[in-house]
């Protein structure tokens, strides 16, 4: 794909990825618009997200992006990255509008892609990284180096799941090249919690339950824990990774109240337990080691449909 031939003489350009933005969205959708306003100044470029971490704020563009999903005039070319047109939640209206859409991903629940045109590498750890991929590299910069680094570090838990490859290492060593304080800002973008967000990991990890013979664990954190302790999805960070750390888990679930009866599910597993499968049960997805969905129910109920499925994928790879 020529990122800049399928923006040729577009005037407005607007970029937008999922709900919820994590490392990954964030840093595509910033790097983007970074580079394409380099390449095309006369161009209008804008990102619309969610509010994201204030963790990114750093990040060169994050000031700009648009988290109220106005009213717009059809753009000419719409970026839907790091997830399909269905996961763009108010953003979508922007990608119908538009004359032309370019998907741009890695999950493979998201194969063949769902633009208008489609760049969709599953085999690939972040979305991030197939950005540096299209990229023109002359036009890397400190700041431009920075952002794609934070995305890819973000989506691969620092280099250490299982889609780091030895081309991820070779082009992180290359970002970092440039260099940005790359351990500072994993540090404060990854690491780094408040003291509330380390009280509601250790209630999360206090009331986990481990099930199907120890094999899996969930924690809940309902709306009455989440208003006593005043906090907010984005301070959920890092809760599954702790529970899929724990010795004999093949499945660790975290979820969070949402709406009555309804919670958002985040998965991470090891290689007996396909997430993305188990997740697109339920009308989510991601990838084989880290995917999430939304449930409707009671938590015993959700937990009970997830399990039926996550025992048929351990059951496989017996």
């Amino acid at each position: 794909m020529d990122l800049l031939k399928e923006c040729a003489e577009a005037k407005r350009i607007g970029i937008g990825g999922h709900a919820k933005p994590d490392g990954d969205s964030v840093g595509a959708c910033l790097s983007l618009r970074y580079y394409l306003k380099k390449k095309m100044p006369e161009a209008q470029v804008t990102v619309f997200l969610e509010k994201p971490n204030p963790v990114f704020a750093e990040l060169a563009g994050y000031e700009d992006i648009v988290t109220d999903f106005p009213e717009q005039e059809a753009f000419d070319v719409f970026f839907i990255l790091d997830c399909s047109l269905d996961r763009l939640m108010d953003g979508a209206k922007y990608a119908r509008a538009a004359a032309k859409t370019v998907n741009i991903d890695h999950h493979i629940t998201n194969v063949p892609g769902s633009g208008t045109v489609n760049y969709v590498q599953p085999q690939v750890g972040s979305t991030c990284e197939l950005i540096y991929d299209l990229i023109d590299k002359d036009s890397l910069d400190r700041e431009l180096a920075k952002i794609l680094y934070v995305g890819m570090a973000h989506d691969t838990g620092v280099f250490q799941y299982s889609n780091t490859t030895p081309d991820t290492m070779r082009k992180a060593a290359h970002l970092i090249s440039f260099g940005f304080d790359f351990y500072r800002i994993i540090q404060e973008t990854f690491y780094q919690r408040t003291y509330l967000q380390a009280q509601i990991l250790g209630r999360a990890l206090m009331e986990s339950i481990r099930f199907m013979d120890g094999r899996c664990i969930v924690s809940v954190i309902d709306r009455k824990a989440m208003d006593f302790y005043q906090v907010t999805k984005q301070d959920f960070e890092g809760i599954v990774n702790e529970l899929r750390n724990i010795k004999g888990i093949s499945c660790a679930i975290f979820m969070y109240e949402s709406a009555p009866l309804e919670y958002k599910v985040s998965m991470r597993t090891d290689e007996k337990v396909d997430a993305a499968q188990v997740a697109s049960h339920f009308g989510g997805g991601g990838h084989a080691r880290a995917a999430g969905c939304t449930m409707k129910g009671t938590f015993y109920d959700c937990v009970n449909n997830l399990s039926a499925e996550i025992e048929r994928e351990l059951k496989k790879a017996q």
